[in-house]
């Protein structure tokens, strides 16, 4: 039977409302407040201190503001303890203002009120206000006491202030505090969340007595500043002498993501299973945090089913790891679940939801989500609108990121960088450097994020002036040495042709992580210097770098620029130790290198050891076929690919032209060209067209290979004349051959080919005053051959040769191995082919000699610097000429070898007199 206060005084009313305060049930001690005073009953200042702490609890500001009324009605705001309370409650409740007006409008306030002010700052964010608030009372004549102390450690922690931390601290030992646990947690706490983990581990291992909060501290401090290692280390420690709460468990799943520790993590998740914290939902959600992060994201899904309830945070903690994990199409499925549920979206909500639209290019569904955004009143936010943009320029809709962008109430440095990377992401470079531009006129400071952004537009534009201006600005704004601003500069450079910049760019940085050493390799190799790619690559490993699977993809892409096979297959090994094999990007670039050094059965090899395949693995071993002249294997490839089911593209339709070219299988070239579109569905590319008048000029089909260049909606590209050139040179068409060159000439004027080209169909002509016209007029225009070179890997060597060649130290042994060849040769039938047609386009010189063709003496070499019957592989960067092809097949019957040549087209395989072109190249 409940107990009748109607007869009783003010004393037991306060003890009923105190317990029911003590017990969390507030809403109850309020009513029985009301009730109190419904009986006439005058509250004192105990009622009102409990009264006011039911309000705090409930945070109920307007009832609040009722007693506060109250209380001044009756002449108790002046009371310290009363007024301390109030503060309190305005704190708890964002109302900073009236907290302060309390503090002031008490005239005898002391440490407590000051204290509670302080505390109240501290929680509404304005932690600088906390510790002006702190310095005051002081200055006031009040001593701190550990109260205070706490509360302005707090507000150093707040605003991230180390030296005013150190200030606090230097105090506290003044006044003799330091071994009070709450206030050497406070510290530990303070120091690792200000980034001095050093100091917090030794405040923390100086502690006389430690509580699990002191703990906490510790271990979330290590957590937060990525050393979730020794995180873990302290948790074991933890547990000799306390158990774990919340807290703890939210550090140490935090420590677990942050190092990708799935196995720790699943540890952690058993000892929450057995622990009060089990059904703890921050827990949770922080459990489903980890799993995503460690790319565990149906774990995470298993522990998201299986919890009572969810709140926001626990929907957006997997529409988050959806997202992150490439499964957008879950994360909008489960947002629709989660709006059946009626759980109310907020700001992550959307920022995770746009990143999802972002990831699956959802464009129509990224349009719904922000109409959703417009109806719930987030279309202002700063996030989401720098999310919409995003999400906007990576659909590929950069006018709705212009449009939204242009609506937004506040544009901060992260929307300039959204949109600038958005203009450049989307080709559009140069709308990309005007907003730059437009940017830095409105007063915004650009961010090492912005120079990534501008620098990666100039490198897609090419333009070398404009990312000189930029890489000035860099200097000025003293982001030289951000590693992440050096990779776009070296990556910048590289793109621009520019390799010394990138070089010296990479050479100045003081620091140097993965990135930039794979940006550098990479830049070697798009510059055509596979050769100095590799040799960073050793520096690289002597310097004890962590390599990556791309740094891997840049080296065997460096291996395959220079046909170094066997350094390609030392790599090889190096993929396989680091277990990067499985990878399949790597794995395809694997295929690619060997298919171009010259190993077609390597290629295969990995090939059929992928358990996985993409387009781009058919892709690798289908123009390895084609470029090695192997049709029929090209063919039964593509069958395969097809009844696999695999989702072609325009590159795999130019690897199978391609080997029908090389194949001279006219017809069934003919058949897919014509079917590209109506069958396959892929609109016929440059290339495409390229490798059918390549396919029509081989066979003979001339004028309908002139038709077909006819017949190109747009202006062909160089690469489509030089086609049919080889075919003119081959068939001896003369007349065609000019009409060619001169329209290369005309469309191509800084093409060399065009010059060379023409100029020795004059002369085949005996036009030899057109030919001095055209070399002339190439000398004027400052348009230079490359000279033709070969080389060859000898011992893990790679040796080059030119043309007439002297500076070989074994020369003499050289021309005496060709001069024993010649004459065996000569012996053999073999006839010079001293005539001008038009191969001589890329013959090294018509006055040189026939018999020192760069090929011709790397080839001597091999002979005598390799055991008889070792295969060679020699590579030439420039098409192979008549005479060297008709001696590399003399060759390889006399000295009993198997001779691989990649010339500028393609691989010819030479065995007993025989090349697997059939002489049509």
């Amino acid at each position: 039977m409940a107990p009748d206060f109607s007869k009783k005084g003010a004393f037991s009313w306060n003890n009923l409302i105190a317990r029911y305060v003590k017990d969390g049930k507030s809403e109850k001690a309020l009513h029985h407040f009301q009730e109190m005073q419904q009986q006439g009953i005058i509250p004192d200042k105990f009622t009102f201190i409990w009264v006011i702490k039911a309000c705090t609890a409930l945070t109920a500001i307007q009832k609040g503001q009722i007693v506060h009324a109250q209380i001044i009605q009756h002449g108790y705001e002046s009371d310290i303890f009363v007024a301390s309370c109030l503060i309190r409650m305005y704190g708890k409740c964002g109302k900073v203002e009236n907290a302060l007006r309390v503090l002031y409008n008490t005239p005898a306030r002391d440490v407590v009120c000051w204290s509670a002010a302080i505390s109240a700052l501290v929680k509404c964010g304005q932690g600088e206000q906390a510790l002006r608030l702190f310095l005051q009372m002081q200055q006031e004549g009040l001593e701190p006491d550990s109260i205070t102390f706490v509360a302005a450690l707090n507000a150093c922690t707040s605003v991230s202030s180390l030296p005013m931390g150190r200030h606090v601290h230097a105090q506290i030992i003044q006044k003799g505090h330091q071994s009070e646990v709450m206030v050497g947690s406070c510290l530990v706490d303070m120091y690792a969340k200000c980034g001095n983990i050093e100091e917090a581990r030794k405040i923390f291992d100086r502690m006389p007595v430690r509580t699990v909060v002191s703990w906490n501290a510790i271990i979330v401090g290590y957590a937060k500043c990525a050393q979730g290692k020794m995180a873990l280390e302290l948790f074991q420690r933890m547990q000799q002498e306390v158990k774990p709460d919340n807290v703890t468990f939210l550090g140490v799943l935090n420590a677990c993501a942050s190092l990708i520790s799935p196995e720790e993590g699943r540890y952690i998740h058993a000892q929450i299973n057995q622990s009060w914290c089990n059904q703890d939902i921050a827990v949770h959600n922080c459990l489903m945090d980890m799993y995503s992060k460690c790319g565990y994201i149906e774990d995470a899904s298993t522990v998201f089913n299986r919890m009572l309830t969810q709140d926001v945070v626990s929907w957006n903690t997997m529409i988050v790891g959806y997202a992150k994990c490439g499964q957008g199409e879950k994360a909008l499925q489960l947002f629709r679940l989660m709006q059946q549920e009626e759980v109310e979206p907020n700001r992550v909500t959307f920022v995770g939801l746009l990143n999802a639209c972002s990831s699956i290019l959802a464009l129509e569904d990224g349009k719904s989500i922000h109409q959703l955004i417009i109806e719930t009143n987030y279309g202002l936010d700063e996030v989401v609108g720098s999310c919409l943009v995003d999400m906007y320029c990576k659909c590929g809709s950069v006018e709705d990121a212009s449009r939204v962008f242009n609506n937004m109430a506040k544009v901060d440095v992260i929307s300039w960088n959204t949109m600038i990377a958005g203009y450049a992401r989307c080709g559009q470079g140069t709308q990309a450097l005007e907003m730059f531009q437009q940017m830095q006129k409105e007063g915004v400071k650009p961010d090492s994020l912005t120079f990534v952004a501008a620098l990666n537009a100039c490198a897609d534009l090419a333009a070398l002036e404009d990312g000189r201006r930029v890489h000035w600005q860099v200097i000025q704004h003293g982001f030289e040495a951000d590693v992440v601003v050096g990779s776009s500069l070296i990556n910048m450079y590289t793109k621009c042709g520019n390799v010394e910049g990138a070089s010296k760019v990479f050479t100045n940085m003081s620091m140097r992580d993965v990135i930039c050493w794979n940006s550098m390799i990479v830049g070697y190799v798009k510059c055509n210097q596979g050769d100095k790619a590799l040799e960073l690559f050793k520096k690289m490993q002597q310097e004890h770098v962590e390599t990556t699977c791309t740094t891997f993809v840049g080296v065997l892409n460096a291996c395959a620029s220079v046909a170094a096979l066997e350094e390609g297959k030392r790599v090889h090994a190096q993929v396989t130790a680091r277990g990067f094999d499985s990878d399949i990007i790597v794995a395809n670039c694997l295929i690619d290198m060997y298919s171009k050094c010259g190993s077609i059965t390597d290629a295969c090899k990995v090939f059929n050891g992928m358990l996985i395949h993409d387009v781009f693995s058919w892709n690798a071993i289908l123009g390895g076929f084609a470029m090695h002249g192997r049709a029929k294997e090209a063919f039964q490839t593509f069958e395969k690919l097809s009844r696999e089911g695999v989702e072609m593209d325009a590159i795999t339709f130019v690897c199978l032209l391609s080997a029908c070219s090389h194949g001279g299988l006219v017809d069934e070239g003919l058949f897919y060209f014509e079917s590209l579109s109506p069958i396959y569905g892929i609109s016929a590319t440059m290339e495409h067209h390229s490798c059918l008048i390549d396919l029509l000029g081989r066979a003979g089909f001339l004028v309908e290979a002139e038709v077909a260049l006819e017949e190109i909606s747009c202006q062909p590209i160089a690469s489509v004349y030089m086609a049919l050139l080889g075919a003119c040179r081959m068939y001896e068409n003369l007349e065609m051959g000019k009409r060619v060159a001169l329209k290369l000439l005309k469309f191509y004027p800084d093409n060399v080919s065009s010059y060379v080209l023409l100029a020795n169909i004059y002369a085949e002509a005996g036009d030899w005053s057109s030919k001095a016209r055209i070399q002339q007029m190439r000398n004027e225009r400052h348009v230079y051959k490359y000279p033709g070179c070969t080389w060859i890997e000898v011992d893990g060597k790679v040796h080059t040769f030119v043309v007439g060649d002297k500076e070989h130290p074994r020369l003499s042994e050289i021309l005496a191995e060709l001069n024993r060849l010649f004459k065996e040769m000569q012996a053999a039938g073999y006839v010079p082919h001293r005539r001008l047609i038009l191969h001589d386009i890329e013959e090294e010189g018509r006055d040189h000699s026939l018999t020192y063709h760069s090929e011709k003496l790397a080839i001597a070499f091999g002979l005598i610097s390799t055991s008889p019957g070792t295969p060679l592989r020699i590579f030439k960067n420039l098409r192979v000429c008549v005479d060297c092809h008709t001696a590399t097949k003399f060759i390889s019957k006399l000295a009993g070898r198997e001779l691989v040549v990649r010339d500028g087209k393609r691989f010819h395989h030479f065995s007993d007199g025989i090349c697997s072109c059939g002489d049509c190249w």
